[in-house]
């Protein structure tokens, strides 16, 4: 929105006005910083700026200063932020600044000066705005990377320069509350930031690599809006079996599938559907990605002993009806777990498994007894995410001869599917979003036995297959048929 002679009317966002006026068309950085205004075009009948804030003595001199009309337009100070911090990336405010002061001085000073902590709010800011995962950000020999998980897949934002780096490491570990001349060790850490009205919590991982360090920051929106199973994208068959694991009275369910699979989302939002003011809900997590009112929600810290295997101990003495459990990772957790369902205790859990079949022999591989298994086990489902197809440029084609065959095996068919391209509105990935890919079953009588008299994995997947459970790549294909996702997506994600 153009300014008003008055006051300001509206805003733009400062990509609307992309390429901007460069060099000596553009005003210097100087400028830019001191009065929070950028030039966005200017051609032989007019000139269209930007402002920051509403300054009426500023735009009195731009105008007289330029002897052509002048278009003024509120900016967001956040979007002029990020404009500068990219700027400066290029190293040319520190010029010269390496052989100032050596030391924990030096890098206090570099860290906290202003276009390091632009540079630094402006990764954050973008990655947040782009609904990143995670912001890696690499020394490498020549120069500084910073890279984006979006939906999965990293992808390059920006290098900045070499020099630039330990200024953006040690800017990191001051948020942080970590040693900023610890470069040897491997640290974590956490950071909570407001930006552009949102709230998030950041976990940071700092490893030293041969050029440097390795920094990661994974981006927690804790206030980001709740999904239901379906709009995860659960087929109607995974949601059905799924209620009615829940709706057991006690007994354990488990949920597998590797790091990032989208275990903790699908755990959180099954809980939601539980939580009522009759039931007394209990979440061990490492960390607490979501705040859910009404649950006592209680995250480790094994620096303290604040262990899952610690924590559910004392858990079972608060008189819990249903207790969420982040991940069984060891024998200890393990027996309380099953302890636990068996005392009348609904309980919620993940384990790390390739399939939903796999988490017996994990269990059992944990130390547990085929027989306590068989008995509480009510279910398990196994979960992927699949980047969603862009609905504004996917594009429908003729399946090849080895997609239809696989389609086949699969009970299967499709002339045409369709494919990601890309566009400006997904960013040019042809996919915008996730969804998940899922495969369950309902422990029954023969089950449990099959696991108490201890069947191979592939004897009861077998089993559970002829019961009409849908494995996890038939799901992934029914999806890639229905358009929601591509075939090689489901390729990625499991094996065909």
């Amino acid at each position: 929105m153009k300014l008003s002679t008055i006051g300001l009317s509206g805003s733009k966002v400062l990509a609307d006005f992309f390429p901007l006026p460069e060099g000596e068309r553009q005003y210097p950085i100087e400028y830019i910083e001191n009065n929070s205004v950028i030039k966005l075009f200017e051609d032989d009948s007019r000139v269209g700026i930007g402002l920051a804030e509403d300054d009426l003595s500023l735009r009195e001199d731009l105008k007289n200063f330029h002897n052509k009309p002048v278009e003024f337009y509120l900016l967001e100070k956040n979007d002029l932020s990020s404009y500068l911090a990219k700027k400066h990336s290029t190293g040319g405010d520190l010029e010269g600044r390496s052989n100032m002061d050596t030391g924990q001085h030096l890098l206090d000073k570099l860290a906290n000066d202003a276009p390091v902590i632009n540079l630094v709010n402006s990764i954050i800011m973008d990655a947040m705005s782009k609904e990143a995962s995670d912001i890696h950000i690499e020394s490498f020999t020549g120069s500084a990377t910073v890279r984006y998980r979006i939906d999965g897949v990293l992808i390059i934002d920006r290098e900045i320069e070499k020099k630039l780096f330990p200024a953006v490491s040690s800017r990191l570990k001051i948020m942080a509350n970590l040693n900023i001349m610890e470069r040897r060790l491997p640290q974590d850490g956490r950071i909570n930031v407001h930006m552009s009205g949102h709230d998030a919590d950041l976990r940071v991982s700092i490893v030293p690599i041969s050029n440097g360090e390795s920094i990661v920051l994974r981006l927690l929106n804790k206030k980001s809006r709740p999904l239901t199973l379906e709009e995860l994208g659960f087929s109607e068959t995974s949601i059905k079996i799924m209620e009615e694991l829940y709706n057991k009275p006690h007994g354990l369910i488990l949920l597998s599938g590797p790091t990032g699979s989208g275990k903790t989302t699908t755990l959180n939002s099954i809980i939601r559907k539980l939580n009522n003011p009759s039931v007394k809900i209990i979440t061990i997590e490492d960390p607490v990605e979501y705040d859910i009112d009404g649950v006592d929600q209680i995250q480790t810290n094994e620096k303290i002993g604040l262990t899952f295997e610690s924590i559910l101990r004392r858990v079972l003495r608060q008189d819990p009806d249903i207790i969420m459990i982040g991940e069984i990772r060891d024998k200890a957790t393990a027996e309380l777990a099953v302890r636990a369902s068996m005392t009348g205790h609904l309980v919620l859990s993940t384990v790390h498994t390739n399939d939903s079949v796999s988490v017996l022999h994990r269990m059992m591989n944990m130390g547990v007894e085929p027989y306590m298994l068989a008995g509480v086990l009510r279910g398990a489902m196994a979960q992927r995410l699949v980047r969603r197809l862009c609905s504004f440029c996917s594009n429908k084609e003729k399946a090849s001869d080895l997609e239809k065959k696989l389609l086949a095996k699969n009970g299967l068919s499709a002339d045409s599917l369709f494919r990601a391209v890309g566009c400006e509105k997904c960013g040019g990935t042809g996919y915008s979003g996730r969804l998940v890919i899922s495969e369950a079953f309902q422990s029954n009588e023969e089950t449990e036995n099959k696991i108490t008299s201890g069947s191979p994995t592939l004897e009861i997947q077998n089993y559970l297959i002829e019961q009409g459970m849908i494995q996890l790549h038939r799901d992934g294909l029914m999806k890639a048929v229905q358009g929601l996702t591509s075939f090689k997506e489901v390729e990625r994600a499991v094996l065909l």
